[in-house]
């Protein structure tokens, strides 16, 4: 934990006078909107979207630590839902997500002379495909985190120091990110995906993905399965990914009929365990390389 990252980081936002900072309530960008309100006072100012993406309960719990905290936060309605080219869900679905966050920020600077409009990608994040990059760049958003080169780990190291209460939060995307590319994002399944995950971490489960398939194409690809939709074009079916060291607890004493039959009530017509448990972006690796092939049915007996 480097005392001088943290130091660059104050420097850098005194330096703006002013900061505008996209805020998710998640581990980067409340540490960020915290110190920009440590060292801006009313000069900084948090804006979260509201979105069918976003889970209710992020929403509430970002609200409720910025109040904690006396960080200043604004909320918008985006319309990204309104864009085919968000719906259709390519692979670059993030950039138009980012880029209608970014063009309702705009404004709220212009009216409220914010010199700068910052976001929370941090050093860690390279590497990965990151398609909001490029939207905070033709708004020329900046990432002070990444400019001083703090890692994920520092971040969270420092978020427990400040009292932030998500420094040991779990990794969180926004729930569309739980849909492969090239399945459209509806609000419905977006509902279902949310209600499934509530479910599990409700049951004490920390690292929880609900991976939504909904084509026939995509189901099929699973560890080879070939599933036929009774009485409609596709099936919902549910890959759960929870942290490696929590599939031993997902598979014992019946857990596993319970989360199934759970996820069936949702509106899911099958429902897997990912063997690999979770991992970031782990859709990405379809992306790149066609499905995983650890996957096990969790709606069959003796799963």
């Amino acid at each position: 934990m480097s005392l001088n990252k943290l130091e660059q980081l104050r420097e850098l936002i005194r330096s703006c006078g002013s900061c505008l900072v996209a805020y998710s309530g998640g581990v980067d960008s409340v540490f960020l909107a915290r110190v920009a309100r440590d060292v801006l006072g009313d000069r900084s100012l948090a804006v979260i979207a509201d979105s069918p993406s976003l889970p209710r309960r992020e929403l509430e719990e970002a609200l409720a630590i910025a109040e904690r905290f006396q960080i200043p936060v604004r909320i918008v309605k985006t319309a990204e839902f309104e864009n085919p080219n968000y719906v259709m869900n390519p692979d670059n679905r993030c950039y138009f997500c980012k880029h209608e966050l970014f063009a309702e920020m705009v404004p709220i600077a212009r009216a409220g002379d914010f010199a700068v409009i910052a976001y929370g990608e941090n050093a860690s994040d390279a590497g990965d495909i990151r398609p909001g990059a490029q939207a905070a760049a033709e708004f020329q958003v900046r990432a002070p985190l990444k400019e001083v080169g703090l890692t994920k780990q520092e971040i969270r190291e420092w978020s427990a120091q400040l009292g932030l209460p998500t420094a040991d939060k779990p990794q969180m995307a926004c729930l569309s990110s739980r849909i492969p590319h090239g399945e459209p994002v509806t609000e419905g399944k977006l509902k279902m995906i949310e209600q499934a995950e509530n479910f599990l971490r409700d049951l004490g489960f920390y690292d929880v993905r609900v991976r939504h398939h909904e084509s026939p194409a995509s189901v099929a690809s699973l560890n080879g399965y070939t599933v036929k939709p009774a009485g409609n074009d596709s099936a919902a079916l549910a890959r759960i990914e929870v942290g490696p060291s929590e599939l031993k607890r997902l598979l014992e004493d019946g857990l596993s009929e319970r989360v199934a039959a759970a996820l069936k009530k949702i509106g899911y017509t099958h429902v897997t365990l990912d063997l690999q448990g979770y991992r970031r972006g782990s859709l990405n690796e379809t992306a790149r390389s066609g499905m995983t092939q650890h996957a096990t049915r969790m709606d069959e007996r003796g799963a």
